[in-house]
């Protein structure tokens, strides 16, 4: 089991950063990849970056060259630095774990966190 919980959402103007936090507990080093996910409301839930256990990364498109995803391994928390913000990035996000152990797969959630691009 993996615990996943996020943070550092929030309001913040167009052009602005967040920098999101997804602190992970529970079996860890079964984890081999995080992802950040996003979901605006009326849309489908849309997979924004992700980051592996030997520190792969990949973004979606639309995120390139604003964001940024990182770990601290010594915490095992999975940071999303958002940088020139745009409306459209506005979503709950979501960090999600996908596990292997005992030849089974696993993925877990984190309940998610608001960030509002707004003037």
């Amino acid at each position: 089991q993996v615990q996943l919980v996020e943070s550092g959402g929030g309001l913040v103007q167009p052009g602005g950063s967040l920098r999101l936090s997804c602190a992970a507990s529970g079996s860890i080093s079964t984890i081999y990849r995080t992802n950040w996910y996003r979901q605006a409301p009326g849309n489908q839930r849309e997979l924004v970056a992700h980051i592996t256990s030997s520190s792969s990364t990949n973004y979606a498109d639309s995120v390139k060259g604003r964001f940024t995803i990182s770990r601290d391994h010594a915490k095992y928390t999975i940071y999303l630095q958002m940088n020139t913000l745009k409306p459209e990035d506005t979503a709950v996000y979501y960090c999600n774990a996908l596990t292997y152990s005992n030849s089974a797969q696993g993925t877990y959630w984190g309940q998610g966190t608001q960030v509002t691009v707004s003037s």
